[in-house]
């Protein structure tokens, strides 16, 4: 997750030391575009991986090698189908997303690029999937630090010493996607995977086609609504400040995911531990357990609270060298960890409720964080605070989503209480 965090941070870094201030800005308009880009691959991932992984384990290799095929077929499809009117509409889509006068060419430049690579970036993020299906994690963990080390090698050969600014950045970024899916091809043909790579296999099957994609839904449309949010931050911020304040939220948002990817790591382990659990009827060791993940979100996002609350200066200048930037940054950065480090306890409560199957609570819990809680705020909380409105609307949302889970999770453990422990049989 750490690695996944740093593949979206790294261009970021090297084009404001690069390029400037207004590089950074321009990323930043493209990020939502990239978002939908890894939805797709996202979407088929989790629906095939899905279907393999419940094949394998009913000894139907078949199935999952059909699954495997259909997935693959599917999302050089959709890549493809999203690929071309994308290129069509570039310029109406980076001004619909927030591009000025002052950052639509190098946003042009970059999503240009980008664009080339969207059906190798989103067959790796399949391929990573497949992977983890057959039971190989490390394989699949292998797949993703390929794509980000070249990636941080390449970026500063492209930038500085080839000079090609933004481009250079979608060229490295493009590069090492491609890297990422020679190694998992690799993986594939070789002996160490089930998977066989016939013609047969690639025939689209419309039955599993929609059973992957009814499966995937939900996670496309997650990220799909991580892309909205994106959208309307860049656009009030357009409309409220100006090109150089995108700059600022796309710092602060990029820290903040290289925070929250570690908790969501821990959050996933988590969750297969209470699910056992909670099949075995063991109810005082999921409190341990909650109780030794919720330390450890707390120590990990506090470190970064602690960071970012007394050294936004040192934080920011990362990524660029403008002083003004860096000045511009300090506020906001403060505003909008705020309760950053209570953010694993939400987290870890939406997972909760996922493991142990009740669906309700765990939805109204995941979801209130941004679609019930966080779209609302952007659009209310500027109409009385201006910019700063903006910047708010990230700690607002926190604080009723952590109030929130809290009810939920103190409901569940006192539920917890009154049942003793009976292992099952």
């Amino acid at each position: 997750m750490v690695v996944s965090a740093l593949y979206n941070m790294v261009d970021t870094l090297f084009v404001g030391q690069g390029v400037g201030p207004l590089a950074i800005s321009a990323l930043t308009i493209v990020l939502p575009i990239q978002l939908v880009i890894m939805a797709i691959g996202i979407m088929v991932g989790v629906g095939s991986a899905s279907v393999i992984s419940r094949s394998l384990g009913a000894n139907d290799k078949e199935k999952a090698l059909k699954s495997a095929g259909t997935g693959i077929v599917l999302t050089i499809l959709l890549s493809i189908l999203f690929m071309i009117p994308a290129y069509i509409l570039i310029d109406k889509i980076l001004y619909f997303f927030g591009a000025s006068p002052n950052t639509f060419a190098m946003a042009k430049d970059y999503m240009v690029i980008i664009l080339i690579g969207f059906v190798s970036f989103s067959f790796a993020i399949l391929a990573n999937n497949l992977i983890r299906a057959e039971g190989k994690p490390r394989a699949s963990m292998y797949t993703m630090i390929i794509g980000a080390v070249c990636n941080i090698i390449l970026d500063p050969v492209f930038i500085f010493v080839f000079n090609m600014g933004v481009r250079g950045a979608a060229i490295a970024t493009i590069i090492s996607q491609f890297l990422s899916l020679l190694f998992a091809v690799s993986f594939f043909i070789s002996k160490r995977s089930i998977y066989i790579l016939k013609l047969r296999y690639f025939k689209p099957d419309l039955k599993l086609t929609r059973e992957i994609l009814a499966i995937g839904f939900p996670s496309f449309a997650l990220q799909i609504l991580g892309s909205v949010i994106f959208l309307i931050f860049n656009r009030s911020i357009i409309h409220y400040g100006d090109d150089l304040y995108v700059a600022v939220m796309g710092i602060g948002l990029r820290i903040m995911s290289l925070i929250e990817m570690p908790i969501i790591g821990i959050t996933q382990g988590f969750s297969t531990l209470v699910s056992f659990n909670y099949g075995a009827r063991l109810f005082s060791r999921i409190k341990k357990i909650f109780k030794e993940a919720l330390i450890w979100t707390v120590f990990i996002a506090g470190t970064g609270f602690i960071i970012m609350m007394f050294f936004p200066e040192q934080i920011i200048g990362i990524f660029t060298k403008d002083k003004s930037l860096i000045l511009m940054g300090i506020l906001p950065i403060r505003i909008i960890i705020i309760f950053l480090p209570f953010l694993g306890f939400q987290i870890l409560g939406g997972s909760l409720f996922q493991a142990i199957g009740k669906t309700l609570p765990a939805l109204i819990i995941t979801m209130s964080r941004q679609l019930l809680l966080l779209i609302p705020a952007l659009l209310a909380l500027p109409l009385f605070f201006d910019l700063t409105g903006v910047w708010m609307a990230i700690p607002v949302s926190n604080f009723f989503s952590i109030i929130l889970t809290f009810g939920f999770v103190y409901w569940q453990i006192k539920q917890f209480n009154r049942i003793k422990d009976v292992p099952a049989d």
